[in-house]
């Protein structure tokens, strides 16, 4: 796209990345299927692509795509959420620390505690709403410090600012998982983190059939070298068709989040007052703890909530089983509405509440999906 000026966010989302096809004129991109590319006969690349690992056309669009919607200086895409998780750690050297929330999505904890624990990676999980206890969590080999908002799975927000200073102020960098949000609703590069990372399978793909995950960085230094470095030679890139999905999705990124945003607002309210309903988690009510935090850097409050049932998991159970317009699955970010009993999912070392539901609240009318929650919680004794 030409860029003679600033353009809002609708309109990057329309152009970045794109561009008219020179071989055929044709608006909508082309899928670049070839895993290899021809040479000059000196033995060049005249096309820059040597080999799909390494550079594709549709990966490339994607990527540039996603830098310009983060405000970021460049992007790397890979094939899964967690893909993108693990390459910015294998940056980190044996020895080296990172501050994590508590909240964290437990794949992210997974991969620390799992994977890079081996590796003599540490890792140190903290209450991020906490300012204190982030600064004393902090060590002299503190290399990352992660942020992750509205958390998973109970919407909690961290000052994202506030964590970016104390990771400079270490020397470590400040990573933010911004998925919940997306650059439609929050930017944390703007707010002084270093990176941002996304399971572009949520709200950037939209549409639960596409699988991807992105690295978005403030800078091309050498921390982000490192994660290029992941991609070549750990090889988890997205598919040319996969990162066309994904691209086909981003034009309407700002229009289905303000949606995603209105119902679940009415549902969160709905939750609320309702008498078997014991807390709802979601900052976009105002008397929710986190509620002035998310207004001063969100646009907006995000289509994801959690609700707990009184009654425990026996309760929560029989509402996600009998919810009609509902889907009872995993996953976020899509127009169909979701729900799950949370806990279930993340296994035994969940600390999630037990009467949690977590819900990603889609594109259907939203007196439906209150209707259906209302049926469905008229189950529990």
């Amino acid at each position: 796209m030409k860029r003679s000026r600033t353009h809002r966010f609708e309109t990057l989302a329309v152009h970045a990345g794109h561009g008219v096809d020179a071989a055929t004129g044709a608006v909508a991109p082309p899928i670049h299927l070839s895993t290899t590319f021809e040479r000059a006969a000196d033995g060049s690349y005249p096309h820059g692509y040597l080999y799909s690992r390494n550079d594709n056309p549709n990966r490339n669009g994607l990527e540039a795509a996603l830098a310009a919607l983060e405000g970021g200086s460049s992007g790397a895409a890979f094939a899964s959420g967690l893909a993108a998780v693990t390459a910015i750690f294998q940056g980190l050297q044996p020895g080296d620390h990172v501050v994590a929330p508590k909240d964290i999505y437990h794949g992210t904890a997974n991969v620390l505690k799992h994977l890079f624990a081996k590796w003599q990676v540490g890792a140190t999980f903290v209450d991020m709403t906490r300012l204190d206890d982030v600064k004393r969590a902090v060590r002299a080999h503190t290399r990352i410090v992660w942020i992750e908002t509205p958390s998973n799975p109970l919407l909690q927000c961290v000052d994202i600012a506030a964590m970016a200073g104390v990771a400079h102020h270490a020397g470590a960098r400040a990573v933010a998982d911004n998925t919940f949000a997306s650059p439609a609703l929050q930017r944390p590069l703007d707010l002084g983190c270093d990176m941002v990372m996304h399971a572009t399978t949520k709200y950037l793909g939209g549409r639960s059939d596409v699988l991807g995950g992105a690295v978005i960085t403030r800078a091309d230094d050498e921390a982000f070298a490192q994660v290029r470095t992941a991609q070549l030679f750990g090889g988890a890139v997205p598919s040319p068709f996969d990162c066309w999905l994904v691209m086909r999705s981003l034009p309407t990124l700002p229009y289905r989040m303000r949606a995603h945003c209105a119902n679940a607002r009415k549902v969160a309210t709905f939750l609320r007052e309702h008498p078997k309903v014991s807390a709802v988690h979601y900052p976009g009510l105002e008397d929710n703890p986190f509620h002035a935090l998310a207004k001063k850097q969100m646009s907006d409050f995000g289509g994801m909530l959690s609700f707990e049932v009184k009654g425990g998991k026996d309760a929560a159970m029989t509402v996600a089983a009998q919810v009609e317009v509902f889907t009872r699955a995993t996953s976020l970010g899509g127009v169909e509405s979701l729900i799950e009993h949370r806990a279930s999912i993340e296994g035994p070392e969940s600390k999630t509440p037990q009467g949690l539901l977590r819900v990603s609240v889609g594109l259907e009318h939203a007196d439906d999906l209150i209707d259906d929650l209302a049926q469905a919680l008229d189950h529990c004794a």
